[in-house]
């Protein structure tokens, strides 16, 4: 994956009715080792990884790429959107469109901020590169993530297997042009 290319880095905080979406600082560094070293967060994603090889290997500002977002409430990061280039992808259907991912720390889960940060990311996507279709990959068992995909518009492209597991590989085509 790569990020998204000629976009404007960082942009101005995208605030939402609750959350803001912002580019990593410093001061994020330890809740993003809390996300990656979670086994709960990473149950469908192939599993967590070591604290400690994540405490060696992050950088001061982990993240830090067009395309990664914080998701920040009341100032605290619970969250991160990510959006980047789909190169290299197994699936010929995903190849070079934009790819969405998100992760939240488990005590996020289940009051909506997912569906209201990716929906901000996805609108913000659509402002800078407009017309640019946008793909989701999950496992299918994860059922969070399917409700979440369906909510944001995705459909269903083709369906998978990959890390022992079915995927689904869903796309949201991008908005006709108005006017």
């Amino acid at each position: 994956m790569e990020d998204l290319g000629p976009v404007a880095w960082p942009p101005e905080p995208i605030r939402t009715e609750r959350l803001v979406l912002r580019a990593p600082e410093g001061r994020d560094r330890a809740v993003f080792i809390e996300l990656l070293a979670c086994p709960q967060v990473h149950a469908y994603l192939g599993g967590p990884r070591s604290r400690d090889e994540l405490e060696r290997e992050l950088p001061g500002v982990p993240e830090e790429w067009p395309g990664s977002f914080v998701v920040d409430l009341d100032g605290v990061m619970i969250g991160q959107v990510l959006l980047r280039r789909a190169t290299g992808h197994s699936r010929p259907a995903a190849a070079g469109k934009a790819d969405l991912g998100y992760l939240f720390l488990p005590r996020a889960w289940g009051s909506g901020y997912a569906r209201e940060a990716c929906a901000a990311a996805l609108e913000w996507l659509a402002g800078v590169l407009p017309g640019e279709p946008v793909v989701l990959t999950t496992q299918r068992a994860n059922t969070a993530s399917m409700r979440l995909a369906a909510s944001l518009g995705f459909t269903e492209v083709e369906r998978f297997e990959a890390w022992g597991a079915e995927q689904w590989l869903g796309l949201r085509a991008p908005a006709p042009p108005s006017g």
